[in-house]
């Protein structure tokens, strides 16, 4: 049977090859040998004298920078583990971890730590050694004879949880201490789940970098985890050409982003960016205004972009005049077909916009060279180069092929009805363009109301004029709510690199929500990208997800419901309050009984209703937090707009009014979809309040 050991416990260890009879001293005694060696690591990097080893200061202070950084990167959180694992092989392993020995033993944690002789003491759990840490079975032991748990308190290593892969003899068990690391309290930012990973999420982590992957995974099952982990993992086994390329993380609002920021540093890794699809493409636009559904629905849509493409085209016009051009004594003429021919040949090749008004002085430019070697002169590139920039040469790609601001392309086509009809014929019904065009058309670029899906117009205005920056890798969560042209705008960010891209159909919350992967992958330019599905759900307990996924039916059909592997009854209360006017004070008294348990505590409720249940709070002395701060341990209450609730979770929810939540949004499916967000949010337990009845779907079974 595994070895369950407390502080208390003198049980002799196990493997018999510690020479103690206390074991778990013997485990407290390498974790403060890491920590030291760790700080010796820390001490070493503070103590380089870079004086005589930099030319200039430029090269001083790049190399300042980056020993700062190992700096940052070699710190000791107090809060973090520095192992969590431990795996003793049967037979030596190859490579530099280890020469020859049998019996190969090592500690797996959050970072790589060696001892002042160069020795390991922790190993990285990306390393590949650390892999069957994650996937070794009885069935696969891969060469491992046990594999140990680390218990953790406050930070103190308090118990150890032993498998002994290779023993016939032990029966197979659920890790105890697993289970109790899950379903941990969770106070403070998002914890990563580096000590948790299942044998399914790890495939997907330890993915290659060269393809795109995306995770369906219902609430619970670590999508946004994995996605997480799979950044620090690319990060170690691509460092080089990440640090070159560029990793970004995608959020659905600042919320989230606040939520999961602590994770990657936990990992040892600092320079992942983060952003909201809104924050990469507002470069250059105020957003001030707002659309309705409708309207977004249309501006979201793929069609968008081939009217702006042929928006920016029309620019181009015919040739009218030759280009004369004079240098010295000497006139030199290109006639209009032969500039005709080059805009043809330009526009056959569908280049970019930008590249295009480029291109084409060059294009004339050499024209004129070819007519001077004819006349026995010698002109080089410095000749062409002035002929490129010659006053008639300019004026003429002016005329022709203008430079185009694509601000004021988007502007004209949401103002001037002409301008859109001509360029929307055959793509979008008279309905639809009366839906794109404003009441009252701006004046200005500044002066417009922009709104967010209008900056995502321009970027791709912006991107059929000039290429955009592909980023190395790139992680999009709640990936389902994204519109078509939203996709397109986070696809042209990885062109060249890859993505994991996270979400649940089922949790989509937009209007033009996606309703299946493929439709989304092939909007974001990676249609043969793999999705994988996560079914095994790891922190709802069973009865709040099953009473969760009687909406599914009606939100996504066919889409299978999460299996919760956790066992919590008595998790979830339903309680009918007799009137609206007692529905307050009925909250009020359900957040004070979920105070009373160890944990966060997070009250949901639509968005309308947030200021009546937030004075509710007050004037019951009960401070609360917003979506996004930071939970403490004398601050666990925070109020949540269900608008914002998706991707956090607290151990407590009490959810307010569902039929509210569901008439808060634009349309039914969209409602339920919020509601069933609202429903999973949830680690220990859910009460649900209500005075209306509750919505048909979920009472149906």
């Amino acid at each position: 049977m595994p070895a369950h050991v407390a502080e208390s416990d003198s049980t002799p260890d196990p493997t018999g090859t510690t020479g103690t009879t206390d074991p778990l001293a013997h485990e407290r005694a390498h974790l403060a040998a890491s920590r030291a060696a760790l700080r010796g690591m820390r001490e070493d990097v503070q103590a380089l004298d870079i004086r005589d080893v930099t030319a200039n200061w430029v090269n001083a202070a790049v190399l300042q920078s980056q020993i700062d950084d190992r700096i940052k990167a070699l710190a000791d959180l107090s809060h973090t583990p520095l192992f969590f694992g431990r795996l003793d092989y049967l037979h030596a392993v190859g490579g530099d971890l280890a020469e020859g020995a049998d019996g190969e033993r090592f500690y797996i944690g959050r970072r790589h730590v060696h001892d002042a002789a160069g020795d390991p003491m922790v190993i990285d759990w990306r390393a590949p050694v650390s892999q069957p840490y994650y996937q070794a079975s009885r069935t696969n032991p891969q060469d491992v004879g046990l594999r140990r748990r680390f218990g953790y308190t406050g930070g103190e290593l308090t118990a150890y949880e032993d498998e002994h892969l290779t023993d016939p003899a032990e029966a197979e068990h659920t890790s105890r201490l697993l289970q109790a690391e899950i379903e941990r309290p969770r106070v403070g930012p998002m914890r990563d789940i580096v000590a948790t990973i299942q044998p399914e999420q790890d495939e997907i982590v330890r993915g290659g970098l060269g393809g795109t992957v995306c995770v369906q995974g219902g609430p619970g099952t670590g999508k946004t985890a994995v996605g997480l982990h799979r950044v620090a993992y690319l990060l170690y086994a691509h460092r080089e050409r990440l640090a070159r390329t560029g990793t970004l993380v995608i959020g659905p609002n600042r919320s989230f982003l606040h939520y999961i920021e602590q994770v990657l540093p936990a990992l040892g890794e600092l320079e992942v960016k983060q952003a909201t699809v809104d924050d990469l493409v507002r470069t250059g636009v105020e957003v001030r205004g707002e659309d309705e559904a409708a309207t977004a629905v249309v501006k979201g849509d793929a069609r968008m972009a081939e009217v702006l493409r042929r928006a920016i085209r029309s620019h181009v016009t015919a040739p009218v005049e030759p280009v004369v051009v004079v240098r010295g004594s000497r006139r030199w003429r290109v006639p209009v077909y032969e500039i005709q021919e080059m805009v043809d040949e330009l526009l056959a090749r569908d280049m970019r916009y930008g590249a295009a008004h480029e291109a084409l002085p060059q294009r004339i430019a050499h024209a004129v060279l070819v007519r001077m070697e004819e006349a026995g002169e010698a002109p080089d590139d410095r000749v062409q180069n002035a002929v490129a920039r010659n006053p008639a040469v300019k004026a003429a790609v002016k005329a022709v092929w203008p430079a185009v601001d694509p601000a004021k392309v988007v502007l004209r086509l949401l103002s001037d009805a002409e301008f859109l009809a001509a360029h929307a014929e055959g793509l979008l019904s008279e309905e639809e363009q009366k839906r794109l065009l404003w009441a009252k058309p701006a004046r200005s670029v500044k002066s417009a109301k922009w709104s967010a899906a209008d900056a995502v117009l321009i970027d791709e205005a912006g991107d059929l004029i000039a290429r955009t920056h592909s980023l190395g890798h790139v992680v999009l969560d709640e990936a389902q709510d994204l519109s078509p042209m939203q996709y397109r705008a986070v696809g042209r960010r990885c062109s060249t690199g890859s993505a994991t891209v996270l979400g649940d159909l089922a949790q989509g919350t937009t209007p033009w929500s996606t309703e299946s992967w493929g439709e989304a992958l092939f909007h974001l330019g990676k249609p043969d990208a793999v999705v994988e599905e996560l079914t095994a759900g790891f922190r709802v307990p069973r009865e709040v997800i099953a009473y969760a996924s009687r909406l599914l039916p009606a939100i996504s059909p066919g889409l299978a419901a999460v299996d919760s592997v956790r066992e919590s009854p008595g998790s979830l209360a339903v309680r009918e309050v007799a009137s609206a006017d007692e529905l307050d004070a009925a909250v009020v008294a359900a957040c004070e009984e979920s105070l009373r348990n160890e944990g966060s505590i997070g009250l949901i409720a639509a968005d309308a209703r947030i200021p009546v249940l937030g004075a509710a709070l007050e004037a019951a002395g009960h401070a609360y937090l917003s979506p996004g701060e930071e939970t403490t341990a004398e601050s666990r209450l925070t109020l949540v707009p269900a608008s914002l609730a998706k991707g956090l979770e607290y151990d407590y929810v009490v959810l307010d009014e569902p039929a509210a939540v569901v008439d808060g949004e634009p349309d039914e499916r969209t409602g339920l979809r919020r509601l069933y967000v609202t429903l999973t949010r949830a680690v220990s337990g859910l009460t649900v309040l209500h005075a209306a009845p509750l919505p048909e779907a979920l009472v149906q079974a």
